[in-house]
């Protein structure tokens, strides 16, 4: 089973891109032909019943062993059901159903099983004939007097592979074969195999609607060269570049063929009133930028060239963005940190604590005035100082003890002249180890100190 399901997440990973590649291809690659119609789409859902038979084992685990022995089913039994599924995309969705077998064991008389199951179900989108694989999990119970079987309920697994056939856009016929895998007898020891063949038919459901046929137009309509989507005037035929007649529209003696606005009056030298089209307060006629909203002195905006939210006035490399890495990440600058900084980061070796509390052990003095030299050596950065412990005792408790020995480092160095602001605590407790808890070195690895750098 598991070698089945890697193949099937594998196959999935794998088929992907060509899978969405493929539903997004034009009409030009063949959409319009009867094998593409109504073939599988992202976000549907499936309704459907189905029909079947299953073939079940001789050895099985279909009843209860306080109240009847194992007994033969007669092969073959009927099945019905109903389904529902659901498809993010074309190719990949999900399906729950409920089966229902009226059976009969041999010779103590009738029962009735039923199923409650879930599955992923792996499909070929391209044409409206969709080979599927499928593969998944659920529960068979039993119903039945004490003397035939009596009453279980198990866990069993399936995989197969079948086959749809959307008739149109709405209705589909589907075929499914089955491999049921479950437990031999009662006590779940061994493994048996049961066959089970299923036809079906369902409704799908949020489809999108079919593109509208496009109409065709005319592109020049006054059949004067400019064509319908540039022609100001496209049903009369014009003499100038926008397509309409030379003509003074606005009456200020600016034929339209020289008059920059020609449905305003307006004055020389080209035929427009005084302008402020950003209005900014400056004058077109003055302002370099006349159609961003700008300030003093040419009316233009402030700029921010490279991008990196740093405005040009303050940013000291306006064609290179700055690096986001906790660093002097005000100058607008690219940069890296410097191996000092780099060396008190991440987990920092060199702070102990006493046990269960939060009081930093004298011989962690060397490290921690270590640090305080590298954050007024670098006074621009900032530092999140977060404790960690491991998965001994609660974890209410853990959480607390780390906080508190975070703040325990903080106040340290606020002590010894680093601005409080400057950093920032976190309590992780025993939610982030990075060894093995279950061993001793592990655990003494998770209890940690860590430092960050902390962006702007």
């Amino acid at each position: 089973m598991s070698r089945w399901y890697k193949l099937v997440v594998v196959t999935a990973l794998a088929l992907a891109p060509v899978a969405e590649a493929r539903a997004a291809e034009p009409a030009a690659r063949g959409e319009d032909r009867p094998i593409r119609r109504f073939r599988p789409e992202r976000n549907t859902a499936e309704l459907g019943i189905f029909l079947g038979t299953a073939v079940f084992a001789r050895y099985h685990d279909f009843y209860d062993p306080a109240t009847a022995p194992q007994e033969p089913l007669r092969r073959p039994s009927f099945e019905g059901g109903v389904r529902a599924a659901y498809f993010p995309l074309s190719f990949l969705g999900l399906e729950l159903e409920f089966g229902a077998l009226p059976v009969r064991y041999d010779p103590n008389g009738s029962a009735f099983l039923y199923a409650f199951r879930g599955h992923a179900i792996l499909q070929l989108p391209f044409y409206r004939v969709v080979p599927f694989l499928l593969g998944g999990y659920g529960l068979m119970g039993l119903r039945s007097r004490p003397e035939v079987a009596g009453n279980d309920i198990d866990p069993i697994g399936h995989y197969g592979a079948g086959v749809k056939f959307h008739v149109n856009r709405l209705f589909a016929l589907r075929l499914d074969v089955r491999h049921l895998i479950a437990a031999q007898a009662a006590q779940q020891g061994e493994g048996t195999s049961h066959l089970e063949v299923l036809a079906g038919a369902s409704l799908t459901l949020g489809r999108k609607k079919p593109a509208r046929p496009v109409e065709k137009v005319d592109p020049d309509r006054d059949r004067d060269g400019v064509l319908n989507d540039e022609d100001k005037c496209p049903d009369e035929p014009g003499d100038l570049p926008n397509g309409c007649p030379d003509r003074d529209a606005d009456g200020d003696s600016f034929l339209d063929s020289r008059d920059r606005c020609p449905t305003v009056p307006g004055v020389a030298p080209d035929g427009c009133p005084p302008a402020d089209r950003d209005r900014d307060s400056f004058l077109d006629d003055v302002d370099k930028c006349p159609d961003e909203p700008g300030v003093a002195p040419d009316g233009c905006p402030i700029r921010d060239s490279d991008g990196d939210k740093i405005l040009d006035p303050d940013d000291n490399c306006v064609d290179q963005p700055e690096t986001r890495n906790g660093f002097e990440d005000t100058d607008g600058c690219p940069d890296e940190v410097p191996a000092a900084v780099a060396r008190f980061t991440g987990v920092i070796k060199g702070i102990f604590f006493d046990l269960g509390k939060a009081t930093i052990k004298p011989t962690s003095k060397k490290t921690m005035d270590a640090t305080v030299q590298t954050l007024k050596e670098f006074p621009s950065i900032r530092v999140e100082i977060s404790g960690h412990t491991d998965d001994t005792g609660k974890r209410e408790v853990n959480l607390e003890l780390s906080r508190r020995r975070a703040e325990a480092v903080r106040d340290y160095l606020i002590a010894e002249g680093i601005a409080a602001d400057r950093l920032q605590t976190r309590g992780a407790g025993p939610d982030e180890p990075i060894a093995d808890n279950k061993t001793s070195r592990g655990r003494a690895i998770n209890r940690r100190i860590e430092y960050k750098l902390l962006t702007d």
